[in-house]
């Protein structure tokens, strides 16, 4: 049983009430971008976890079965509070050194980006924390704290924090200096200089008083992290930091430097980077958040996709143990994409159309995934239909816009004609003609195969994987298919080449897009015609549709979102 499950009613009922006070009070403290961007970011922690559990989890039973030298009963009283006040000891000290040290920062920064202070920002959390933070709570398991005890406590731990996280309770007397209050945590969040790295304790604040990082709030905090984040990407949000330490070691000269990047507090730069003066002072007045206009038809996409999203991810939490793993991680990657075209539509990155295509591919793919054959006829169809709409606008050379049109159209034709087993030979012509528009459309500005290297390269792949299937392909299929994988190769190529002519990342996303036709194809070729002990197929429409996407986003100049 997902406690969470039945946990998300009660946390969407206590945001409701905490908007609704905010707004009786004049003190409203929500905003719908940072919102979305917050629950979206707790949700992909979510759908992630179901993923990840068995990593922490199993380690923590593998070193309780070897190691505990006694195993207390689970049911006695006095090793849950134990138990509780043990997992709390350790959680104040993963979360100190979470703000101490970079590579554990880069995860859980992701719950301090938000600018507001509110139970949106309580499930903002990140999901990669679970890779490292197992390694505190061995202790416990090394003294027989029982698995379910220790999944027990972790959660009530976690949800008691959930409350903490309001701008609306102010101090709370006597409970504020033994327990975590919201008053305490507001402190924890802020990013004035007397704030920073304070207040870790999870239910207890007695941790920080004990170990000297305690602070009472005795001015407004400012929330957020120095810096801020440009987006409402939960993905970005995720990888920032990763990104910031991987620049700054790729940028340092020193080995030993490239190695301390990653142990360092956060904000240490490599000595070869340093400024020769010193730093400014922080200016808390130069904050500014990151709030970017927004179409009011963009705000209500975003608000109707996170309420989906919100019963999506609480279905998909219910029934995610009974799915087979390629069924599984298909419906995770569907939501993870919904979840970035949900923030980079409140970016003002992609257009409301683009938005609905990604939403339509996701849909189609988790429908394949979880065999809703209905959904998936007309998701598919309307997948193509609002990448053509969505394209149509687009500002750029008219030659370009028409061949891509026609490939995207040719496209279409062929998703309808392959959900009929028997039109797939018709199906497989519409898409040989939709990768001979592509490459007519690829070579403008670029010429035909500039980089004969790529060529020989991906030609070569295309062979191999061509024989691969060859043996298990009926007479009547032979050749159309050979003519296509073909011509799949030389689309795939010429994508390549013109990279290498460009040398602009709008040229290398429109490569890496033809790269993953080629793999959705080949997904697509192994399940129909190879066997196979993996469940290859559920990748076919996850890649064909990132393919479409970055092709079509990318291989004209983008504008405003709002084109």
């Amino acid at each position: 049983m997902n406690v969470i499950v039945y946990a998300i009613p009660v946390f969407v009922v206590m945001m409701a009430a905490e908007f609704a006070v905010g707004l009786a009070t004049g003190r409203n403290v929500y905003r719908l971008n940072d919102a979305v961007g917050s629950l979206t970011a707790g949700i992909l922690s979510q759908v992630s976890g179901v993923f990840m559990l068995a990593l922490s989890l199993g380690i923590y039973v593998l070193i309780y079965n070897r190691f505990a030298p006694f195993r207390p009963p689970s049911d006695d009283w006095r090793v849950l509070v134990g138990a509780l006040v043990a997992y709390d000891f350790f959680y104040y000290w993963n979360h100190r050194i979470d703000h101490e040290v970079g590579l554990f920062w880069a995860a859980h920064v992701v719950h301090h980006q938000s600018d507001r202070f509110n139970l949106s920002t309580a499930l903002r959390q990140p999901s990669t924390g679970v890779f490292l933070g197992w390694i505190f709570y061995l202790p416990m398991a090394v003294a027989g704290v029982p698995p379910v005890v220790f999944v027990g406590v972790g959660l009530i731990d976690l949800l008691y924090q959930f409350w903490i996280h309001t701008e609306l309770v102010g101090r709370l007397g006597r409970f504020d200096r033994v327990f975590a209050s919201p008053s305490n945590h507001r402190v924890h969040h802020g990013i004035n200089d007397r704030y920073l790295d304070k207040n870790y304790g999870g239910i207890f604040i007695l941790w920080d008083r004990l170990f000297g990082t305690f602070e009472l709030e005795v001015e407004a905090p400012v929330f957020g992290v120095r810096g801020g984040l440009a987006t409402f990407d939960p993905i970005g949000a995720n990888l920032s930091y990763y990104a910031t330490m991987a620049d700054l070691c790729r940028r340092a000269t020193d080995w030993r430097d490239k190695l301390r990047v990653w142990v360092a507090p956060p904000g240490w730069v490599p000595a070869n980077l340093r400024p020769t003066a010193p730093p400014p002072p922080f200016e808390l007045t130069a904050v500014r958040p990151y709030d970017p206009p927004a179409r009011p038809t963009a705000s209500i996409l975003a608000l109707a996709a996170l309420a989906a999203m919100i019963g999506a991810t609480t279905a998909f939490l219910a029934v995610a143990p009974g799915l087979p793993l390629g069924a599984g991680l298909a419906v995770f990657a569907a939501l993870a994409a919904s979840l970035w075209a949900m923030g980079a539509l409140l970016d003002g990155r992609i257009a409301i159309l683009e938005a609905l295509f990604v939403f339509a591919g996701a849909l189609t793919s988790a429908s394949y995934a979880l065999g809703w054959p209905t959904v998936e006829w007309v998701a598919k169809p309307a997948a193509l239909v609002l990448l053509i709409a969505s394209f149509v606008p687009r500002p750029g050379p008219a030659a370009v816009k028409r061949l891509v049109l026609a490939a995207l159209g040719a496209s279409l034709a062929g998703d309808v004609l392959l959900m009929a087993p028997s039109l797939f030979a018709p199906g497989l012509v519409a898409f040989l003609i939709a990768q001979a528009l592509y490459i007519l459309a690829l070579s403008r500005g670029a010429g035909f195969w500039p980089s004969r290297t790529a060529l020989a390269a991906v030609l070569a792949l295309a062979a191999l994987a061509l024989a691969v299937i060859w043996p298990s392909v009926g007479a009547a299929l032979r050749a159309p298919i050979a003519a296509y994988v073909a011509m799949l190769g030389l689309m795939v190529a010429q994508a390549a080449g013109r990279a290498s002519v460009l040398r602009a990342g709008a040229s290398v996303l429109v490569a890496v897009g033809a790269g993953f036709f080629m793999v959705s194809d080949l997904t697509l070729a192994l399940a129909t015609f190879h066997a196979s002990a993996w469940p290859v197929d559920q990748a076919t429409l996850p890649t064909y549709y990132l393919a479409q996407g970055l092709i079509a986003f990318f291989i004209l100049p983008r504008g405003s979102s709002d084109d």
